[in-house]
């Protein structure tokens, strides 16, 4: 194989892109006293009316076009989608949407409560998604500055992260979507830099999740004692075991196995601690770890619809042209993992989402 092929990754050209910033900054006392209650029975109905008002105009005004204020605690969840919908549960707001042509503008809080922390959301929607990223970064960062003049907070800190990942069925060929793009997927930094945006000291993370259905035929290949405590654990042992042998030729090492219902969320361990709630579950990996990580939940006593399975990239997996070669490590794993449990492309999916992602303090 020449080189340059050895460092690029040929994916469906249907894959789904999706580009969201997300800024964050701590509701403090002085900005609280910046907006004075004129309800007492909605004492923070003006902070977050008047926020909103001032964060929409800034963004209309840079053509940023798909924005929201978030002020209830909840995590965002951005999704490729052909409709619009915005889906609120205990822990998350659900934002699917179509970057070609879907806009909107919403703050979502309770006028009564005051929240701990503002969040804005940026959802990118220039096409294509990847080429336009830089510019779309900027134009984040310039709204967060004038915002925050405006407010008198230049002093404030505020966390920016900049997600950005593709989503594809690995089994598409086989399902007749012979087109495919070639990548080679540069890192953030990499790419803005090229197009003249010079980023400040961040962190950067690469990692594939991908999503496995436990199909009735997959639940066939093992045999369940439901009258055990855990009926469910070999099925989910087997396919752990299928998934870090398929990854060991591969020299995958960090790795995250779950079937707990759950939402994975992927940090550097040396930055945020793993947790969990009832619907989100943060799990932390240390890049500079040498004998790699192993994170197992499988929650045997649990009937799961899908599994999570998580490669995680270190600097090791990057080259100088970007993280080509690692995705194609990543489907030959995956090929390998697919046939070790007698999936079928024709009727199986096996959905891939490759996530870059970083975050620093603007």
């Amino acid at each position: 194989m020449p080189v340059s092929s050895q460092h690029k990754v040929y994916l469906p050209a249907e894959a789904r892109d999706n580009q969201y910033l997300l800024a964050e900054f701590a509701l403090t006392d002085e900005l609280l006293a910046a907006f004075p209650a004129s309800n007492p029975a909605k004492p923070f109905e003006q902070l977050y009316q008047q926020l909103s008002q001032q964060f929409f105009e800034l963004a209309d005004a840079a053509q940023l076009h798909n924005v929201h204020l978030i002020a209830n605690g909840k995590t965002p969840v951005v999704r490729f989608h052909q409709e619009a919908y915005v889906l609120q549960t205990t822990e998350q707001i659900l934002f699917f949407y179509n970057p070609s042509y879907h806009e909107a503008q919403h703050s979502f809080y309770d006028a009564s409560i005051r929240a701990r922390k503002i969040s804005l959301l940026f959802l990118a929607t220039d096409q294509p998604l990847r080429a336009n990223a830089a510019t779309f970064h900027q134009k984040v960062t310039t709204v967060l500055q004038q915002l925050l003049a405006n407010l008198k907070m230049t002093e404030t800190k505020v966390k920016v992260r900049d997600h950005q990942h593709l989503t594809y069925d690995l089994f598409a060929k086989a399902k007749g979507q012979k087109e495919s793009y070639g990548y080679k997927l540069r890192s953030i930094g990499a790419r803005y830099k090229a197009r003249q945006c010079e980023l400040p000291e961040h962190n950067a993370l690469t990692y594939v999740i991908v999503n496995l259905p436990l199909s009735r035929r997959l639940k066939e290949q093992v045999a369940l004692n439901l009258q055990s405590d855990a009926p469910y654990l070999p099925l989910y042992q087997k396919v752990s075991d299928s998934f870090v042998s398929a990854c060991q030729p591969e020299q995958f090492k960090h790795l995250a196995v779950l079937a707990n219902g759950l939402l994975p969320l992927v940090r550097n361990s040396q930055f945020d601690k793993s947790s969990h709630g009832t619907e989100l579950q943060m799990i932390g990996f240390d890049p500079s770890a040498q004998a790699g990580q192993l994170i197992s939940d499988l929650q045997g006593d649990k009937l799961v619809e899908m599994m999570q399975l998580v490669i995680f990239a270190t600097p090791a997996d990057q080259t100088d042209m970007g993280y080509g070669r690692f995705m194609n490590q990543v489907e030959a794993a995956l090929h390998r993992f697919a046939k070790s449990l007698a999936l079928q492309p024709e009727r199986d999916d096996l959905t891939v989402r490759f996530h870059q992602h970083i975050s620093y303090h603007l």
